[in-house]
């Protein structure tokens, strides 16, 4: 059954009240004009409970604009979205189009700071995010009593003489449901082993991001990245109102995970909605994505919390190949990486998830003091 403004639905009952589903949950495929967007394919899905947000499938099948219920979940730069024509893919040309949006893909073979080495040279997190997508498919299907959303599509990270990585990216996302499951499945199509490096970067802004709000993660420890970072570690977890001049802080966290390795990290601020407050939240496998990331920025107008599972914990290729953190995929091998990112809309659900936290850690602290 499908739960709609508060009353569970059967399919044959809801259909009677609409000409189209579409009118409650569906899918639009448009194309972007004017301005360095131009051309752009976009994706829009509406789950019918709230959630509503946009696949862009000329950069890399990220998410652009994400909301609940009108409000805003994600930050957006200044650069608006960016056609991949644009892309400047030396040194830090990267963020000429980093238009934020709720994910962006950092990858495949390199992520982090611009590196140079034997392979050849990498500019500021790698490729993926400007890459169109191609094989783009986009449905919504009833299974039983309950419908839902899919789009899918394949990016390709290749050269004459060099490995060729493909992503095969899939969004499915559910009627009355305010959760998007992301499945990626990155597979080594060539002849030549190849470095992986992934890192999902979800950034939420105003006004999720606030004054008080706080991120909500099982972390065992934290270390900041650098001199800049240091100071603020022992605020790293709650945000301020924007700040001038303020430079990023970034920190390394080592989470708490279940047994079967499910963790997860959320930005909750409790004041929004007269007190009954909104959250974010993202869920994973850390034997899929071991390390996170928290990127917090409190400058004026690139106001954002970025969170980042990613698959190293140097934010550097060249780091992580010499301290031997970094993957590879050998030829014909493949490697599958789920996220499920979701919103939390009541007080209820935000306490629900600081438990849930909660317990992670103080689970691990224990096996951990009992070893």
């Amino acid at each position: 059954m499908a739960s709609l403004y508060g009353t569970e639905w059967m399919k044959e009952e809801l259909l009677k009240r609409v000409g189209d589903i579409s009118q409650i949950c569906g899918v639009k495929v448009h194309r972007l004009v004017e301005g360095p967007a131009d051309g752009v394919l976009a994706i829009d899905l509406w789950t019918g409970g709230g959630l509503t947000f946009t696949v862009l499938a000329s950069r890399g099948l990220d998410i652009s604009t994400a909301h609940f219920r009108g409000v805003p979940l994600s930050w957006k730069s200044p650069t608006f979205e960016v056609h991949p024509a644009f892309y400047e893919p030396e040194g830090f040309g990267w963020l000429r189009g980093f238009y934020g949006g709720l994910l962006t893909t950092c990858g495949l073979s390199h992520y982090g700071v611009p590196v140079d080495d034997e392979e050849g040279s990498y500019g500021l997190h790698g490729r993926a995010s400007y890459t169109p997508a191609y094989q783009v498919s986009w449905s919504g299907d009833w299974q039983g009593d309950e419908y839902f959303l899919t789009v899918e599509g394949k990016i390709r990270e290749t050269a004459v003489f060099a490995p060729v990585l493909e992503l095969h990216r899939r969004y499915q996302a559910f009627m009355g449901q305010n959760r998007i499951v992301v499945t990626d499945r990155v597979r080594n199509i060539g002849f030549q082993r190849s470095p992986l490096m992934l890192l999902y970067h979800l950034n939420l802004g105003f006004p999720l991001v606030d004054e008080g709000s706080e991120l909500l993660s099982p972390s065992l420890k934290v270390v900041p990245r650098d001199e800049v970072a240091a100071p603020g570690l022992g605020e790293h977890s709650r945000f301020s109102a924007p700040i001038s001049g303020y430079r990023e802080q970034v920190f390394f966290h080592r989470l708490a995970a279940d047994r079967q390795g499910t963790t997860c990290v959320g930005v909750v601020n409790r004041s929004l909605f007269h007190g009954d407050g909104l959250g974010f939240y993202a869920r994973w496998n850390v034997k899929e994505l071991p390390h996170f990331v928290e990127w917090k920025m409190m400058g004026e107008g690139t106001y954002v919390v970025g969170l980042e599972p990613c698959t190293t914990p140097y934010l550097n290729r060249a780091l992580a190949k010499a301290s031997g953190s970094l993957d590879y995929l050998n030829p014909g091998e493949e490697r599958t990486f789920r996220l499920e990112l979701g919103v939390l809309s009541s007080r209820a659900e935000i306490e629900q998830f600081r438990q849930f936290v909660a317990e992670l850690a103080l689970s691990a602290e224990s096996s951990e003091r009992s070893t």
